[in-house]
């Protein structure tokens, strides 16, 4: 337990240092976090499921997702997320007929998956106001986080989905509603000066993100019979294990932020 707070404050000093200092290197960041959970995710599949992930094509793809949604937003994350599936298709040819359609269809949902949900989170930092636009984003869903993880600690008794996370409860997920609608609520109004409700929808729909998140990823280790996608972190497992939450929340909050409060 406190292996894992002391990785999750370090992972969060490092962000926080960057968005106050060099707001741009938070691209940095999520590139590297990119490249990290793309292999741990190529790993895990190619171990437990025998899937062989077009790994340099999703790789390459991922950085040049990562790198060109910031200056060009949406139509750089667009045509290299394209190029990407183009190169995945042609990659592929070098491992004959057997188990061609497996390995491509799972290339393609490893690059939209973690690079292209990941990019959402690089074009947040875009407009001038972009640092509390992230933190907006990462306030929720931490929030979410933690209110679901002591709500379900100390309440929970009826499980949410207990062939797919069975400590997962709905106890938990009112938790997460309340704190993630109330930091939701102060942090785009303090931040952004958007209206309370503007941030009440958009902690709600962090909180559903995220539990949504937490699933996908517990359906897909249940399905290849891993426990972790990774041992980088201690008491965490993998960066990919983070990650799950994030990666549908980005996309989310990009939408959301844009629509109430325009750049």
């Amino acid at each position: 337990m406190w292996a894992a707070v002391a990785v999750g404050c370090g992972l969060g000093a490092v962000v926080l240092t960057c968005l106050f200092t060099v707001p741009q290197a938070f691209v940095g960041i999520v590139a590297i976090a990119v490249a990290i959970s793309t292999f741990e995710l190529a790993g895990a599949l190619r171990r437990a499921g025998g899937i062989n992930v077009a790994l340099v094509p999703v790789l390459v793809g991922g950085q040049a997702m990562v790198w060109l949604s910031w200056p060009f937003e949406r139509v750089g994350l667009l045509a290299a997320f394209v190029v990407t599936i183009l190169g995945c298709l042609i990659w592929r040819f070098r491992d004959g007929v057997s188990g061609y359609v497996r390995d491509v269809t799972s290339s393609i949902f490893v690059a939209a998956y973690v690079p292209l949900f990941a990019s959402f989170a690089a074009m947040l930092v875009v407009p001038a106001d972009g640092v509390y636009r992230i933190l907006c984003f990462l306030i929720g869903v931490v929030c979410s986080d933690t209110g679901g993880y002591a709500a379900g600690v100390l309440f929970g008794k009826h499980p949410m989905a207990p062939l797919i996370s069975p400590k997962k409860s709905w106890e938990g997920f009112a938790g997460s509603m309340i704190t993630g609608t109330v930091g939701g609520a102060l942090s785009v109004t303090l931040l952004l000066h958007g209206q309370w409700w503007q941030g009440v929808l958009l902690g709600a729909a962090l909180v559903i993100t995220s539990t949504v998140g937490d699933l996908v990823e517990s359906l897909i280790k249940r399905d290849l019979g891993i426990k972790d996608m990774g041992n980088l972190l201690p008491g965490h497992g993998g960066l990919m294990d983070r990650m799950d939450s994030l990666l549908p929340s980005a996309v989310v909050a990009w939408l959301l932020l844009r629509l109430f409060i325009p750049a």
